[in-house]
């Protein structure tokens, strides 16, 4: 019988594997839950994005193991990483999978935790902030407002089979909200599904890079600019559709109520 998470924790047993979320880069951001975690593992196999800052919490004898993937670019295939998930707790070591921001995210969560289920491994998973809190929370800006959005649309910018298609005239309305993952290859495709479906040039765009590390940058543009805002952009980076940073808030011709 598969036992799965939530039973083993309440039959007291600990999860022979942790999906644990390592927020957006800043070490402070973790939780506790999962600094300790970190530090009890045997094994901890990690994304490309999770932060140095991050990794060093890892116990003195804990192996690193880098499984990351990159859009349009070096990836561990995703085969490989499951077999080694099961491998090691089949092995009878304490395995950690750390996933950059919440794993839950656009980080195939399901695929693994699928694959431990099949083979009879409990796991158990520990949430993390996602990369477009931290990004909102560094411009002063909250993600939903009262009399602007009543929803919140996180999107990633490609999948599987290349850029991801959207429901565009819904993201095209004024006052809506998104926030766009691995958004980088795929602006000028977003710009121009989102101009077709009859978006505003000048809904803003706030461009957020190597969000809350320590050379985290902000770039303030539109829809009629993103693609060029981007050409300088070399580090991971969320797009925050709809949101503009507070300083560039009153130089947006933008109807008042799409802004607030």
């Amino acid at each position: 019988m598969t036992m799965t998470a939530t039973q083993s924790r309440a039959a007291g047993a600990e999860p022979a594997v942790l999906f644990v979320g390592a927020g957006p880069g800043d070490p402070d951001l973790l939780t506790l839950k999962a600094a300790r975690a970190l530090a009890g593992a045997d094994i901890v196999l990690h994304d490309r994005l999770v932060g140095a800052g991050v990794l060093a919490l890892a116990g003195p004898r804990a192996t690193l193991i880098d499984v990351g993937k990159e859009g349009f670019g070096r990836s561990t295939p995703q085969s490989e990483i499951t077999a080694l998930i099961v491998a090691f707790a089949r092995a009878g070591r304490r395995v950690l999978r750390l996933k950059a921001g919440d794993c839950g995210i656009f980080g195939r969560l399901d695929e693994e935790a699928d694959a431990l289920e099949a083979a009879g491994i409990a796991f158990g998973v520990v949430p993390g902030i996602t990369a477009s809190v931290a990004a909102a929370a560094s411009l002063g800006r909250s993600l939903t407002r009262r009399g602007r959005n009543s929803d919140l649309r996180m999107m990633t910018g490609h999948d599987t089979r290349g850029f991801a298609d959207q429901d565009w005239r819904a993201l095209a309305a004024p006052g809506t909200v998104a926030a766009i993952y691995m958004g980088k290859k795929a602006a000028r495709f977003v710009q121009g599904r989102l101009l077709m479906h009859g978006a505003l040039p000048a809904t803003p765009v706030t461009i957020v890079e190597n969000v809350s590390r320590p050379d985290q940058r902000v770039v303030a543009a539109t829809l009629a600019t993103l693609p060029g805002c981007l050409e300088d952009v070399t580090g991971p980076a969320v797009l925050l559709l709809g949101l503009a940073p507070r300083a560039a808030l009153a130089t947006l011709p933008m109807p008042k109520e799409a802004l607030q």
